[in-house]
């Protein structure tokens, strides 16, 4: 089984998008078992802006007040995840599309403020139960998961879509894990590919300033995954590569 998140700007690149759906699509019809896992930070932005809420952000992430997290759950759960089921289905897949939340499919505790910033409705994934996505794929339909988890009494919360799909990848045991970005993966200091990287290479990586901004969290991410039994993990562009 394999986990793939999509996200970055590759959300907003119409043809991009088609492409990588496409490449999906050919594995899902080839026979392989496929959980999708998506993010829409960009998206939330735009429909922000044009209700005229201002974007907060802190150290990289948004603070959610209980307007911005309609915004949230709105775009991620609806949205986003509606538009690649659509986009799926158009080219042959049998898709559902559910949010974290969905049969505690994502559990996140809330965030502790940061720099005594409290982040609103932000949350940490602590676990996920695989239940719902094995039902959905027990009927060969491909999942499709927004990043909104389930909270403490209920609640709902904004998470990181990296984190989620490395609990969820855990979750469902999967073979592997792909995060398909817009960029080409992780860069070494002299702006080159890393073609293939241990997990001591990647704790050396964080450790050092040549990764930041959002390949950090993936980064950390895939480290966990690892931790959790995933085999193998890819960062970049494309679905058909695969690196440990």
């Amino acid at each position: 089984m394999r986990v793939i998140k999509l996200g970055g700007s590759l959300l907003d690149d119409a043809q991009r998008r088609a492409a990588a759906l496409k490449e999906i699509a050919a594995a899902w019809h080839a026979g392989e078992q496929i959980v999708l896992v998506h993010g829409g930070g960009k998206h939330i932005d735009a429909n922000l802006a044009k209700l005229g809420i201002a974007k907060r952000m802190h150290r990289g992430l948004r603070v959610t007040d209980d307007v911005t997290l309609d915004v949230v759950v709105s775009v991620l759960a609806g949205t986003v995840n509606k538009w690649l089921v659509a986009e799926l289905t158009a080219l042959g897949v049998k898709a559902a599309g559910i949010s974290g939340s969905d049969a505690a499919t994502l559990v996140a505790e809330r965030h502790a403020p940061v720099d005594g910033v409290d982040l609103g409705h932000v949350g940490k994934v602590v676990s996920s139960d695989p239940t719902l996505i094995r039902v959905i794929l027990g009927q060969r339909i491909l999942p499709v998961v927004s990043s909104v988890a389930q909270g403490p009494d209920g609640t709902l919360l904004n998470v990181n879509a990296d984190s989620a799909a490395c609990a969820i990848a855990a979750g469902v045991r999967a073979r592997s894990l792909q995060f398909i970005t817009d960029v080409a993966g992780l860069l070494d200091a002299n702006g080159a590919v890393i073609r293939r990287l241990t997990a001591n290479d990647a704790h050396a990586f964080l450790a050092s300033d040549i990764v930041s901004g959002g390949m950090k969290p993936k980064l950390e991410a895939a480290l966990h995954a690892l931790a959790a039994g995933v085999r193998t993990i890819h960062i970049g562009g494309g679905t058909n590569l695969v690196a440990a």
